[in-house]
């Protein structure tokens, strides 16, 4: 068995805790970039813009929404509120890819030939890895797991004093 794995081990799960941290990234990034047109983004105007392109109306609340799910989420995919965040955008990312890249290739357009747009290889990835969050829990190193650990320790607390073992 290796260290870290396997129920009962002690040593905390490192692994999801990248993952959080990765996933937690992009989101940000991404909101950023539809929101406050960070890191060659369109700001609200391109992207409400954009998914009026796509059909999504009325486009302006659409993009604060979808802006604010990536944004937020990505912030609290960081630790506070993992399952619920992820939850949250994983859907956002699966209408992403309902409206805008189902019709495309699956795989990105890595020579950016003009005229051809992106697949959802990379949206898809996305939403397994918020789903392996949903199921796995957010790992070490989270808000998170602080209050469950609290959580478990005050249930065991009450235990003992029902049982009168104080």
């Amino acid at each position: 068995m290796l260290i870290g794995y396997g129920e009962g081990s002690s040593v905390p799960a490192y692994g999801l805790t990248v993952l959080r941290a990765a996933v937690g990234t992009v989101f940000i990034a991404h909101g950023g970039q539809k929101l406050f047109g960070l890191w060659g983004g369109g700001g609200l105007s391109g992207t409400a813009a954009y998914f009026a392109e796509l059909g999504l109306e009325p486009a302006w609340p659409t993009a604060v929404a979808a802006g604010s799910i990536e944004f937020i989420g990505g912030i609290l995919v960081l630790g506070a509120f993992t399952v619920f965040a992820s939850v949250v955008v994983a859907l956002e990312m699966a209408v992403a890819i309902w409206k805008a890249d189902l019709g495309r290739a699956f795989f990105i357009n890595w020579e950016q030939t003009p005229g051809v747009a992106h697949g959802y290889e990379f949206n898809l990835t996305l939403i397994a890895a918020l789903i392996c969050l949903m199921l796995a829990g957010p790992g070490a190193l989270s808000l998170d797991a602080r209050r469950a650990t609290h959580a478990a320790g005050a249930a065991a607390g009450r235990a003992r004093l029902r049982a009168g073992h104080v």
